[in-house]
Order: structure tokens, then C-alpha cells, then sequence
């Protein structure tokens, strides 16, 4: 199917950049994680450079189980995304803001109206990417032990999501005519209840702000699990993925592409835009550098740590020979399983021994990183982009704001030069930036 031949680029934003050691960047301030002026600045470039959207990850709690690697990590210092994206809302005019909310441990009402909210205060710029929680502790901050199950936990957020798409049809676009003249504020006749009773949540309506400007906030989905596949294929608008080469995303595409084609979609509707991080030098060496830098500044407890907890926290990492090859397989784990699934899969293939596999998980997290020149990155970009592995990418600098202006200042211009990015907004709203199309309301259609 034909399709654009501009790639959508998002930003994805975390404090001081995406390596454990960025906080220990000279140039970023110590405080970024709470420093709005920090926020502000990132967001004002990515907007000056023309990017689609900037993506702000989140878990409700400390996610890191052991007391050195929460010591030495400055990402138990950060804002709340909604209120964040609020803020950077008054502060940008087109760039979208996409905010990461999990389904387990919230309520649909609330999430209704806080990104209908967001949608009303950005002039119809708001995502929402959901998540099912996949942090041991994150249960224990909302009165339980462990965490549901992991299709329990896919179960619900279906529900979840069908609840808070019928509460942003509470009213009509055109509910709420304001005449002061006769008194009338709002027409009830264009008002509907969900009246939903489900198996996890039963939630009345209707909501009590206006429909978004955007009919729906756009939705975002990062599934990578036979479940998550699923649930992405049928509700995600733009699918954020790990994909850490060609051929693995190339796979991952079509699965999603031809499972969101099966229920009805169209492809130009489901946009895939997997995670790219650039480490940019003006030369390779210059490049190679950065990255040692970031080594440097990276404890070893926490490298351990990471990749325990990225692996499910499955295996004890502290008694294992690490210079012994990783095993095929793992048990299962109850938390995040695509990305232990992400992990294996690249130890097999490039026959990791649990040293190299701990560096690439501290390095990546699972996504492509690409070292090297403007040149070697875009072209990198490119043939992910025309191999059909990607329908864009959400870049993650390793290091904020050095990273980011690394990547607008020497990769952006070589993108535009081969003609795969663009130079400005193509609209208002982001949907209408992404090219998706603005949903009917669902009771309206059949009042």
C-alpha cells in the first residue's frame, strides 16, 4: 500500500537522556527531571525543527529494587507527565504531547478528563499512551502485593480503553451552544450516559468537559507481547516499539499492519514508530567517544540492576559467570515480557555472553542505536524507513540537550536533504500533522 514518503519523528523526552549516566553530563542541568525551564527549552527546539510529537514515559513509582542503583539514578526525580505536558502546553504551538498513563492503576473517568483536558489546552495536540503497569512496586502503592496477571492486566486496559473513548463521546461536538441570550449552556439532547457495566469497571458519565478538539486524543500503544500485539493492532494509533534491527522490525511492521488490516484499519492509520537512539558525531571516533563517556559515568550496580529488572527479574545476574553465553530461554515473567523477549532474541543472534547482553540492555534498553556520523545515522533512519520496518521513529537522545541538538543541528538537515523529513507543521491539530483521521462519535452516529 502506498504510502507517504516522509517519516514522522517524535522526541522522547526523559530528564537528563536516556542512558543511566546522562545526569552526569556537564552541560545538563543537575536538576533536570523537575526543572521546567529544562523542559521548555527541549520542547521549543523539537517544535523549531518541525518534529511530529515529544513522548514522555512514565510508572507510578520507584521502579529500581535495590538501594545502590536508586542512589546513583536521578530518574526518581521527575514530573508527573500529564501536569508536565500541561504546563508545555501554554509554552508550543504545534508539536504534539503525547503523555504515558497505565490502565492498571487509575480510573478511566479521571483519564477521560485529564487528556480531554490537555486536548482543550493544547488546541487539540494530546496522546495518551497506554500502558499496563510492569513494575514489581508499582502494586504495593495501591494496596496490593503483586501486580494482576499479565492478560489480566490486557484484559482490563481493553475495558479501560473502550470506557474512556465513550466518555470523550459523552457530548456531542456541538453539545454545548454557551447562549446567554436564552440561558441555554448546553443542549442535552446531544448528551449521552455510557452507562457501562463491565467485567472490571463500571463508570456512568457523562464527562464533564466538552469532546476534544481532536474527537479523540490521539492513542498510543506499545505492545510487543502476543497480548500486546493485539491490543496495539486494535487500538493504537501510532505503535512505539523496541526494535533493534532491520530484520526484527521488518517483522514486527507486518505483524502489526496485517492484524490491525484484519479488524477493518487502514494502514496510513497505524503509524509504526519504533525507538532510534543516535549517539552524533562529526566523526565516527567523535561519536564512539560520547558513548564512552556515558560508560564512564555508569556504575556497574546499576548496569547489573537494569538488566535484571529488563529481563523480568527472572534471573540473579550477581552469581552468574558472566562471560558464559546467554541461555535461549528464561522463564516467563509477570512484568514487562516483550522486552525480555526483545533481549533474548538479540543475545541469541549475535551470541551474547551475559557481560555483552548487561552492556547492550544498559546501552539500549532494546532499541536501535546508531553511533556515528550525521551521515551513517541517516542513513540508518532511511533504510529502516524505506524497508518498511518503521513508518517513522519516537529518536531518543542518549543525553539532554546535547544529544537533541546533536541530532536537530547534523541529522535533521541530512533527512531533509534526502527529502524524508519534513521542514514545517502540514496543521493544527497532531492527528491532522500525523495524517489521522478524526473519529466520528460513536453515539451520535446512531442517535
Amino acid at each position: 500500500m502506498q504510502r507517504h514518503d516522509e517519516m514522522k519523528l517524535g522526541l522522547f523526552l526523559w530528564a537528563a537522556g536516556y542512558h543511566e549516566g546522562a545526569w552526569r553530563d556537564p552541560i545538563a542541568p543537575v536538576n533536570c527531571g523537575a526543572d521546567i525551564g529544562h523542559y521548555t527549552e527541549l520542547a521549543a527546539y523539537a517544535e523549531a525543527a518541525a518534529f511530529h510529537l515529544i513522548f514522555l514515559a512514565d510508572n507510578p513509582s520507584v521502579s529500581e529494587l535495590d538501594d545502590n542503583h536508586i542512589a546513583r539514578s536521578s530518574r526518581n526525580d521527575v514530573f508527573e507527565p500529564i501536569t508536565l505536558l500541561s504546563a508545555l502546553s501554554t509554552k508550543t504551538q504545534n508539536v504534539g504531547l503525547i503523555g504515558t498513563a497505565t490502565t492498571t492503576y487509575n480510573q478511566p473517568y479521571h483519564l477521560a478528563r485529564m487528556f480531554a483536558s490537555l486536548d482543550h489546552l493544547s488546541r487539540g495536540r494530546s496522546g495518551w499512551n497506554i500502558v499496563t503497569s510492569g513494575f514489581k512496586r508499582e502494586a504495593a502503592n495501591f494496596g496490593e502485593n503483586e501486580l494482576p496477571d499479565h492478560d489480566a492486566r490486557y484484559a482490563r486496559a481493553r475495558e479501560f480503553v473502550e470506557v474512556v473513548k465513550g466518555l470523550w463521546d459523552s457530548w456531542e461536538d456541538d453539545a454545548f451552544i454557551r447562549d446567554k441570550r436564552s440561558g441555554i449552556y448546553a443542549d442535552t439532547t446531544k448528551m449521552h450516559l455510557l452507562n457501562h457495566r463491565g467485567n472490571h469497571l463500571s463508570v456512568r458519565g457523562p464527562l464533564n468537559i466538552a469532546r476534544p478538539p481532536q474527537g479523540h486524543p490521539v492513542l498510543v500503544q506499545a505492545g510487543a507481547s502476543d497480548t500486546g500485539i493485539e491490543f496495539a493492532a486494535e487500538f493504537g494509533e501510532v505503535v512505539f516499539t523496541a526494535a533493534p534491527y532491520l530484520e526484527y522490525g521488518q517483522q514486527y511492521y507486518a505483524t502489526i499492519k496485517d492484524k490491525a488490516r484484519a479488524r477493518g484499519r487502514e494502514d496510513d492509520q497505524v503509524l509504526v514508530m519504533p525507538g532510534f537512539i543516535p549517539i552524533v558525531g562529526r566523526t565516527k571516533q567523535e561519536a564512539s567517544d560520547k558513548l564512552e563517556r556515558l560508560h564512564s559515568d555508569e556504575h556497574i550496580d546499576v548496569q547489573i540492576e537494569m538488566a535484571s529488572r529488563g529481563l523480568g527479574s527472572v534471573a540473579e545476574l550477581r552469581s552468574v559467570d558472566l562471560d558464559s553465553l546467554v541461555p535461549e530461554t528464561l522463564p516467563q515473567s509477570n512484568f514487562i515480557q516483550s522486552r525480555q523477549k526483545v533481549y533474548l532474541n538479540v543475545a541469541a543472534r549475535q551470541k551474547f555472553t551475559w557481560r555483552q547482553l548487561i552492556r547492550f540492555i544498559s546501552d539500549t534498553k532494546g532499541h536501535l542505536m546508531v553511533v556515528g556520523t550525521p551521515d551513517e545515522i541517516a542513513d540508518a533512519m532511511v533504510e529502516t524507513f524505506d524497508q518498511r520496518a518503521a513508518d517513522g521513529f519516537n529518536v531518543i537522545p542518549a543525553t539532554l540537550p546535547g544529544g537533541l541538538k546533536d541530532f536537530v543541528d547534523l541529522v535533521v538537515p541530512e533527512l531533509r536533504r534526502r527529502g524524508k523529513f519534513r521542514s514545517g507543521f502540514s496543521g493544527q491539530t497532531l492527528r491532522e500533522n500525523l495524517g489521522l483521521k478524526r473519529p466520528p462519535n460513536q453515539f451520535a452516529r446512531t442517535a
